[in-house]
């Protein structure tokens, strides 16, 4: 047995967190300063990790490695099981025609790529987030976007930085669920309910969802971008904010995301129906192309002034020399272009609906209680691993939860089956394409793992507890950093759910303390995590494997990392008002 004990070095908390945050450091430098390939900065940290719990923190090596082997386990089970079978249903898509046929059907709602990037990465991407999370939206709106004109640094950024607003709800408010689960028991507030939580998220996310489209359409274009579609992307972002908190407030929490994506859809298809006739040249679909910009990048036909950044920005050479995939070319069987008939149109959105039923019949009242029962759901003391909290708690982590039935990705594993009869796809193909999935997704497998042990290492050690101590004793200025230490926690383990689960006590508990309101400041953990998410190694790792930039991971760390921050300042400021009485009247 191991008890944590939060200042370990020297007696003092202050050196203690020192030491617990280089790992994160670590993992940060490597990533965004030095350009190393994510699954190495994700091994190094690991490895840094690990000494730093025995060194410092007296964990046994034994029980150091039983961490990091469930983290592991937990990154491949559920994590990585949603985003492979997640990206091979998009696989099954190319593999019969009918991804490109879903991309000409974006290109009927609006040719302008501005308005596909808030219909893609933030629309639909917000539906994806509702129904699975963890890095599903990432994994198949990133290559999406590169389909329908936009290239791999760009699509990779548009997806991260989309898939902001809608976490806190995300796979039918599993985050919200997490923290009032964790917040009922370390504080005796009675408004410490899922329902009360989520009114609390529903009143500072939405705010953030009102900038987060003007944001996607200048990076897609800069100013000229935000100039000209202003507009769509300001409806975007107040429909779904407005339609997030009033369903989260009045409708229902876990139908939040569902409810303000399809809300938000419908009010950007509204808005640009009749006008592709005003759509300038330079943000028509055709116009920035992967292909397009590969001609660029050898002299020929430029494209200056193009939506998109210059060819060499995007295609330079990566390490490992994983190149882009040509996303719109027809599939390698000869089958050509399918044409566009109201048959195959709603064959090319079947996998998508499939999703959407699988998904909310698996999570209806009745159904939902019956997969969490056996055999379907087994959950399991990691076997050796017994570890306390530093008040003498058990951390709940130790138990791994094998829910091999209602898992996400064993609904998308069955979503793929009859996606696979749907498209018309013999199953040697399918099992072609599942392998190829695996095959693609190899440095990503390695990257998630690896930030997930290192997650699971931190926390069981102590080292995140130490951390979150430490920032807990500023007092009343704690109101500032609260959302800062849920980033925290989703930059390092890529979820909502379990940085809710690992910060949510400690969050009523510094309220209780210092004076604060424990609603709000557990609701700021989530809000703020979210913003965390877009800087996540593993998410990282996901889109830069999509889009064929393995090994990149760096770049695109770079790309959205300044976007992170600024929003996370907002919601730094925001919930400091929200504790004053100039804004103090939000909160429940």
């Amino acid at each position: 047995m191991f008890k944590q004990v939060l200042d370990p070095v020297g007696g003092s908390l202050g050196l203690s967190a020192l030491c617990a945050a280089i790992p994160l450091v670590t993992l940060f430098v490597l990533l965004g300063v030095l350009r190393v390939k994510a699954w190495i900065s994700g091994l190094v940290s690991l490895a840094i990790a690990i000494v730093v719990a025995i060194a410092a923190f007296g964990m046994p090596v034994r029980l150091t490695l039983l961490s990091a082997a469930e983290g592991a386990a937990f990154g491949f089970f559920p994590i990585l099981w949603i985003v492979i079978n997640a990206i091979w249903v998009y696989n099954l898509t190319v593999e019969s025609g009918h991804f490109d046929l879903l991309r000409r059907s974006f290109e009927k709602v609006s040719p302008d790529l501005r308005v596909q990037a808030i219909i893609i990465a933030f629309c639909f991407g917000a539906l994806l987030e509702a129904l699975a999370g963890f890095g599903t939206p990432v994994a198949i709106t990133v290559v999406m976007l590169m389909t329908v004109g936009f290239t791999p640094l760009r699509s990779a950024a548009l997806a991260l930085i989309a898939n902001t607003a809608p976490v806190a709800f995300g796979a039918l408010a599993a985050p919200i669920t997490a923290l009032a689960t964790v917040t009922s028991g370390a504080n005796p507030d009675a408004r410490l309910t899922v329902d009360t939580l989520g009114a609390m998220v529903g009143r500072q996310t939405p705010i953030l969802a009102a900038f987060v489209p003007l944001i996607l359409v200048f990076v897609a274009d800069g100013r000229r971008g935000l100039r000209e579609t202003w507009a769509p992307a300001l409806a975007a972002g107040v429909s779904f904010g407005a339609a997030q908190f009033l369903a989260s407030n009045y409708v229902s929490v876990p139908l939040t995301d569902i409810i303000g994506a399809l809300v938000s859809a419908a009010v950007v298809v509204l808005m640009v129906r009749g006008r592709r006739d005003h759509v300038p040249e330079h943000a028509m679909a055709s116009a920035g192309t992967a292909r397009a910009a590969q001609r660029d990048a050898a002299g020929v036909s430029p494209s200056s002034g193009r939506v998109g950044a210059t060819a060499g920005e995007e295609l330079g050479g990566a390490p490992g020399r994983q190149g882009p995939r040509d996303r719109g070319a027809p599939p390698a069987d000869g089958a050509g272009e399918l044409p566009y008939t109201r048959a195959e149109v709603l064959r090319a959105y079947a996998p998508y609906a499939i999703i959407i039923v699988l998904f909310v019949l698996a999570n209806l009242g009745p159904v939902k209680a019956a997969l969490a029962e056996k055999p379907w759901t087994t959950p399991f003391a990691w076997p050796g691993l017994h570890v306390v909290s530093s008040s003498g708690k058990p951390i709940s982590t130790t138990t791994f939860a094998f829910n091999w039935l209602p898992a996400a990705g064993t609904l998308l594993v069955i979503a793929g089956i009859l996606t696979a009869i749907v498209l018309r796809i013999p199953a040697r193909r399918a099992l072609a394409a599942y392998g190829r999935t695996y095959a693609e997704l190899k440095w990503a497998i390695v990257t998630v793992m690896a930030v997930l042990a290192l997650a699971y290492v931190m926390n069981l050690s102590g080292q995140t507890a130490s951390l979150g101590a430490f920032l807990a004793g500023a007092g009343g200025f704690f109101v500032f950093l609260s959302p800062i230490l849920g980033w925290i926690g989703v930059a390092v383990s890529g979820s909502d759910t379990s940085s809710n689960a690992l910060f949510g006590a400690l969050q009523v508990q510094t309220a209780a303390r210092a004076g604060l309101d424990p609603l709000l400041l557990a609701a700021a953990n989530s809000s703020g995590g979210v913003l965390g998410k877009m800087i996540s190694p593993q998410n990282l790792a996901i889109a830069a494997s999509a889009v064929g930039m393995a090994g990149r991971e760096g770049d695109i760390f770079r790309r959205v990392f300044g976007w992170s921050l600024v929003l996370l300042l907002i919601m730094c400021v925001l919930v400091v008002l929200q504790s004053t009485p100039v804004l103090g009247w939000m909160v429940p």
